[in-house]
């Protein structure tokens, strides 16, 4: 089957798995310990149901969203996945160009393969980028300026990853940084030609280009994976997150927000928006799926503050679903990284095609045209309490950090949709 042959986005993860040696394939499916999380995260979206209206006109359907000022295309884009350069040559690229070509947001992760600015360069107004703050401030703030300097005009800087998560099948695997490929990873590899020539052809172990330049030996790959690692996961407070908004002049959003008292607080101290998120199950295993959480942060915050949500999206029904729920626009990532991998920038475009054709079948039999209209009064179920709709976490409790009256709501800096 060729990736345009796809009819859904478990086909396009069926190619990518044919595509990959075992140890990249499991890098990008692992979870956490028991990897119950991805579960959770995918299982949250079945307990809905979507309650239709009939007799509406859907002769015409208007998926696209807006947020902060400008109109997209759909209500969703590419959430970032690290070293995508690595299952795939180019890939990077690759996806900014298929979310251009579709008119949605790309974010580039922190953990590319790519140069920001090669990035940038290939898909202009189209590419935000990920932060993985450094232990270094010094690389941290030389990110954040050469970020700026591209034209990268969005931030987002992910919280919830502080120390190494423990990834037991990569554990398993032998996946690390630097990659060291043993003789039972090398003929596994073998066995799969399509990828390993490709491999070979673009010089074998790619260089994580924003972060080469910092590195002891920028020129050799295993030496700057292995400096990434030295200065990634880092430990990032308020404070941090504060010096780091104070120094960049665009969108400001926080990642991994599952607490509406930290959706405050990131608000409290600049973000334009936040994005509800479990890293996508990779991080830590017990962790609600941001279904769950969806609610309870959107209650907390103005509705002039975007709350967007990634993780566990596989079908444009969960598009729906999250937007039904309070989310303002939804980042997938999986999802396109099969598709890339499975057919370069076409299967990215692939991936892409399937989410919003499902989409506009869905507004469509669900009785809702635009996008934009999609509310609670359109789901049936809830996770795990059958309820309309998921109900909000208990009402946020006091924070022993310095912390802010209602009334001491800093003016806001973007309007969501």
């Amino acid at each position: 089957m060729r990736p345009d042959q796809a009819l859904n986005v478990d086909d396009l993860r069926k190619m990518a798995k044919r595509r990959l040696p075992k140890i990249l394939y499991d890098c990008i499916e692992s979870g956490v310990e028991d990897e119950r999380g991805i579960v959770r995260n995918e299982r949250a979206f079945g307990e809905f149901r979507l309650l239709p209206r009939y007799g509406v006109d859907v002769s015409r359907r208007e998926p696209g969203l807006e947020l902060f000022g400008r109109r997209w295309g759909l209500p969703f884009g590419i959430a970032p996945t690290g070293f995508a350069g690595l299952f795939r040559h180019g890939a990077d690229g690759m996806l900014a160009r298929a979310a251009a070509k579709a008119d949605v947001p790309y974010v580039l992760s922190g953990a590319s393969v790519a140069d920001i600015e090669a990035v940038v360069a290939e898909a202009p107004g189209h590419v935000w980028y990920h932060l993985y703050a450094a232990k270094d401030v010094r690389i941290t703030d030389d990110l954040v300026a050469r970020a700026a300097a591209a034209g990268v005009g969005h931030l987002v800087v992910t919280v919830d990853n502080p120390v190494l998560p423990k990834r037991e099948r990569d554990i398993r695997n032998g996946f690390a940084l630097p990659l060291k490929l043993r003789p039972s990873i090398l003929a596994e590899m073998l066995t799969h030609p399509a990828w390993i020539l490709e491999y070979l052809r673009a010089g074998g172990l790619p260089t994580m280009g924003a972060w080469a330049r910092y590195a002891p030996d920028p020129t050799d790959p295993a030496a700057v994976g292995a400096f990434f690692r030295t200065q990634s996961p880092s430990v990032q407070t308020w404070a941090d997150l504060e010096r780091i908004r104070s120094r960049w002049p665009g969108r400001f959003l926080v990642k991994g927000i599952q607490h509406p008292d930290d959706a405050r607080r990131a608000v409290g101290i600049g973000a334009d928006a936040v994005i509800v998120s479990n890293h996508g199950g990779k991080v830590f295993d017990p962790l609600p799926s941001p279904l769950e959480t969806l609610p309870a942060v959107r209650a907390a915050l103005p509705r002039s503050v975007p709350v967007l949500l990634d993780s566990g999206v596989r079908r444009g029904t969960d598009l729906l679903i999250a937007l039904a729920l309070g989310a303002d626009f939804v980042f997938v990532g999986r999802a396109t990284l099969y598709g890339v991998v499975a057919g370069g920038q076409a299967g990215a475009e692939r991936a892409i095609a399937i989410l919003a054709d499902e989409v506009d079948r869905a507004l469509a039999l669900v009785g809702c045209p635009r996008a934009a209209d999609l509310d609670a009064s359109l789901l049936l179920g809830g996770i795990g309490n059958g309820s309309r709709h998921a109900p909000p976490m208990p009402p946020a409790a006091d924070v022993t950090s310095p912390a802010r009256s209602p009334g001491d709501d800093p003016p806001l800096r973007s309007v969501g949709r």
